[in-house]
Order: structure tokens, then C-alpha cells, then sequence
């Protein structure tokens, strides 16, 4: 049986004082049967590492350079990660690719720079609403994830997968759980194929996942936990889903 994962992604959200409020709630419900973790901004990585130390909750980066070091102003390497602790690092995310033009290559190179820095990468792949409409789910997730599978090599195991249908983040839609599971049975497949340790690999759903589908979508056979956006900035939606999940 794989433990299931819920990490939180606060995105462009968070200061000092809510910061604190939030880590504490969630810290002051533990222990959670899952694995939980908070992807937070960079300038708070700092205190996010001081404040959940003593815990066994575990925290991340929402993005890493591909680049080990050198003149590429505003970027972070997961070298800089790795030394704050950092377990987990998102990358891939479809508002990077969307805003910041990141091809699948890239990704790619950014997962394999996280790994050969001890964090494990979180690993984002997902269609539009007109890709999907279009009937192009499988060939665009696919294609997300293979460029990934092709740079790891032997290590694509050590990866987390986050499914996540770009049309149901921050929309208020939300995919059924029965189309959740077949996207993420297709990915399992190709992990399978790639890899002996698809069984063992944990694949994310992250579009809208909430306290009130949180139940109902992780029941799903190949469903092994949430990205969380917006409900991970309240402490009690984020932890009814770690219950869901435990």
C-alpha cells in the first residue's frame, strides 16, 4: 500500500504573522496517517524550517533553476534549497509553464537538478481546457512526463508525479474522480513501463482539491494524495485533507 502524500502549495501567498498562525494549526493536529509537506515561497523557507523542525512535517520550494550556480539573477539553485532543509521541490507547475514559457525540457533538466541534490522533485503535468475538449489528454500529459522519465533515466522512480488539469485550478472546477483516475492510471502505465518502481511512486491530484472531494478523490485506486493550492492557506481546510488522506 503507498502512503499518501499532501503537500501544500502557498504559492505567491504568506507573510510573517499568517505564516506562523498556519504552520502552528497544522503542526497542533498532527499526528496525520500521510505524509504531509508545505511548498512555501522562498523568503519564508527560513522560518518555515525553524518552525517545523521539531515535527515531522516536511517543507519545500515551488520552483529550482536548472542551473548548479552563476549569473542568472533572481533564479534558486536546489543546492540553496537542499540548504534549508528542503525535502520536496515543485516544479513544472502549469503557471510556470503558462507565464513563464517553460517547456518540457526544461522541467525535465529542473527534476534532475533536484534529485542530484537529495530533494525529491514534485513533478507537475496537465492539460487545458482545449487540449482536453480537443480529446488531447493522453498525448500532452504523456509528452509532459516522458521528457521527464528520458532525463532521470534509472532515477525517474525517485520522482512524485502531480496531475494536475490545468482547467480546474483556481476555477472552482474540479475533474470527477473517475476522470482524475484515468489520467492518473495512464501515467502509472507509462511510469510502469519506465521504471520498476511505478507501484511504489506516489502520483498527486492537484486541481481543486478541497475538504468536501478530498474523500471522494483520493479513494481512487491510483490517487496518492493532493497538491494543494487554495486550501492549503487555511489551516483547517489543509489538515481535513491530510485527514482524508490518513
Amino acid at each position: 500500500m503507498r502512503r499518501k502524500l499532501v503537500a501544500g502549495n502557498w504559492k505567491m501567498h504568506g507573510n510573517h504573522r499568517s505564516n506562523a498562525e498556519l504552520l502552528a494549526g497544522i503542526a497542533a493536529s498532527r499526528p496525520f496517517g500521510c505524509d504531509v509537506a508545505v511548498c512555501v515561497p522562498y523568503p519564508y523557507l527560513a522560518e518555515t524550517a525553524v518552525a517545523l523542525a521539531a515535527s515531522d512535517l516536511r517543507w519545500g520550494a515551488q520552483d529550482c533553476s536548472a542551473h548548479e550556480q552563476g549569473a542568472y539573477t533572481g533564479e534558486v539553485s536546489a543546492a540553496m534549497l537542499a540548504e534549508f532543509g528542503c525535502r520536496y521541490v515543485i516544479v513544472g507547475h502549469s503557471e510556470r509553464r503558462q507565464f513563464h514559457a517553460e517547456s518540457d525540457a526544461l522541467v525535465a533538466d529542473k527534476a534532475k537538478a533536484a534529485l542530484s541534490h537529495g530533494l525529491t522533485p514534485i513533478v507537475c503535468v496537465g492539460e487545458t481546457l482545449a487540449q482536453r475538449e480537443a480529446g488531447q489528454t493522453e498525448a500532452v500529459v504523456k509528452r509532459q512526463l516522458s521528457a521527464v522519465i528520458h532525463a532521470l533515466g534509472h532515477c525517474a522512480g525517485e520522482m512524485v508525479v502531480a496531475y494536475e488539469p490545468v482547467w480546474a485550478i483556481g476555477t472552482g472546477k474540479v475533474a470527477t474522480p473517475e476522470q482524475a483516475q484515468a489520467v492518473h492510471a495512464l501515467l502509472r502505465a507509462q511510469l510502469k513501463a519506465a521504471t520498476p518502481h511505478a507501484d511504489q511512486m506516489q502520483i498527486l491530484y492537484g486541481g481543486s482539491m478541497k475538504p468536501d472531494n478530498a474523500v471522494s478523490l483520493l479513494s481512487q485506486p491510483d490517487i496518492d494524495g493532493g497538491l494543494i493550492g487554495g486550501a492549503s492557506l487555511k489551516a483547517a481546510d489543509f489538515v481535513a485533507i491530510c485527514r482524508a488522506a490518513g
